[in-house]
């Protein structure tokens, strides 16, 4: 039996999110009204605006993981008996 953890569930929601933004970008192809041409140009400038955010947003949750690791790793060091 698998438990339902944030894990799995974050997963899920990754998952869900970028199949819908798959569908979502087919459905917007199919039924685009502009010329193919317009259509990937836009779509181009959109993607690599999206994934530039993307990075920031991750390199903003990496930082704030290593501060959180960093805090835990220091409090551990003041719970131990000197030596």
């Amino acid at each position: 039996m698998e438990y339902d953890t944030s894990e799995n569930r974050i997963g899920t929601l990754v998952a869900g999110l970028a199949l819908g933004a798959v569908i979502g970008a087919g459905i917007a192809l199919l039924t685009a009204p502009d010329s193919g041409r317009r259509t990937r140009r836009r779509l181009k400038k959109g993607t690599g605006r999206l994934t530039s955010e993307a990075g920031d947003r991750w390199e903003d949750f990496a930082d704030d993981v290593k501060g959180r690791v960093d805090e835990a790793i220091n409090a551990a060091a003041k719970r131990l008996p000197s030596r």
